[in-house]
Formats: structure tokens, sequence, C-alpha cells
């Protein structure tokens, strides 16, 4: 018998990080149990995980793609360039993107960066988007000094990798 494939849906989660400082955040997954592995996976110890309502949930709209990502990048590393604050580029970007999917995955990683996340951290929260790769040149970037130059390379890999 063929198993019936699951679809993913969006959850909400809170749990603590490495250092027991609490952390919350959206994830998709295809089940609660698939999305505290994942967290733990990312080194959150998950304490609650609900599957958001559909009525609540941003998945209206369009999906987010690589292409969305690609331009997020290139846009946030202009913004850089320009010497714009990090949590007020996600403002500008969130707010001129017309996917709200986009919008409501920006607007949580910017607060997860005002909450004193790292943005390698916040991006993480949102692995179906983020890989490990994307995550850990960002880390590096940040580290080095150097993310806006990073951000412009990630940009341009996504774009011909499309």
């Amino acid at each position: 018998m063929a198993a019936k494939a699951m679809k993913e849906s969006a959850f909400t989660w809170e749990g603590l990080d490495r250092k027991g400082t609490k952390v919350k955040g959206e994830i998709r997954g295809k089940s609660p149990a698939m999305v505290k592995a994942e967290l733990r996976r990312q080194g959150i110890n998950p304490r609650k995980v609900r599957k958001k309502s559909a009525l609540f949930s941003a998945t209206k709209g369009k999906a987010i793609t690589s292409t969305d990502i690609a331009i997020f990048s290139r846009q946030l590393a202009t913004m850089m360039s320009a010497g714009v604050p990090l949590v007020q580029s996600f403002d500008i970007v969130g707010r001129g993107h017309d996917n709200p999917r986009m919008q409501t995955m920006l607007l949580s990683i910017k607060n997860d960066i005002e909450a004193g996340n790292t943005l390698a951290d916040s991006l993480g929260k949102h692995p179906l988007y983020f890989d490990d790769l994307f995550c850990n040149l960002v880390r590096a970037g940040e580290h080095a000094g150097i993310l806006e130059s990073l951000l412009h390379k990630i940009a341009a890999y996504k774009e011909r990798t499309e």
C-alpha cells in the first residue's frame, strides 16, 4: 500500500535556544513531530509547537521561490552597502514585497534580530528557504565583517542555479 503524501503546514513554535533563552518563530513542516525534530537539529529545545490556523497563516498567496530569496539577498546587500541599518532594511524589503508569505517571513526574521539573535541564526529558523550553506556563509560574513559582499555572492549564486 502506498503511503499518503503529507502536505506541509505552517507551525508556530516556542522553545529555548542553546543558551536557555526563550525563542519563538514560525516554520513549515509536515507534522508537529517533524517540526520538533527540525528545531532540535537547529539547537532549539521546543516547548510548544502548534499548527497555524489557515485563517491566520500567511499561506495565502504564492510560494516563496528561489528567485525571491536571490532578490532579497541582493536588496539586503545593497541596503547594507548604502549604510541602512539591518533591522530597517528588513522593514523596507518586507513592505516592498508583494508576496504575503515573504512579508511574514521577513517580519519574523526582523523580530528575531531585534530580540538579539544573529542574522544567521534568524535565517536558520526558516530552513525551507535558507539552507545550511546559506546560513553558514552569512555567519562567516558576520564574523569577518564582509556580510554585504557575501550576500552579493550568495545572490549571484542563487541566480545562476535557478
